[in-house]
């Protein structure tokens, strides 16, 4: 899983299903998820996981109306499909994404 930045993101969301936490570093629920996501992306074959700094990235931010972090953006073939804000554990996560699968 890696951070990614303006330039690149359209490419890498833009096919399959992508799950893209768009984050801060100072952000403690965001730390929270960090591991969670780790874990989640090396089990999960069929999607890519990737991170937005916001601080880093204020356009994609305002893009996609992130005013909250940590929100988890999912993307199926370059599409918006669904929003996630806030912390969430591992379980709901995967049960989240499964709706989309």
């Amino acid at each position: 899983m890696r951070v990614i930045n303006e330039k690149e993101f359209k490419e890498l969301v833009s096919d399959g299903l992508v799950l893209v936490d768009f984050f801060a570093e100072w952000c403690g629920p965001c730390r929270m998820l960090a591991p969670i996501l780790e874990d989640f992306a090396s089990e999960e074959s069929e999607i890519e996981v990737y991170k937005v700094n916001v601080d880093n990235e204020p356009d994609l931010a305002r893009e996609f109306q992130v005013s909250s972090i940590p929100t988890m953006i999912l993307f199926k073939d370059g599409k918006q499909i669904d929003k996630k804000i806030g912390f969430a554990p591992k379980d709901a996560l995967k049960a989240w994404i499964n709706t989309h699968k």
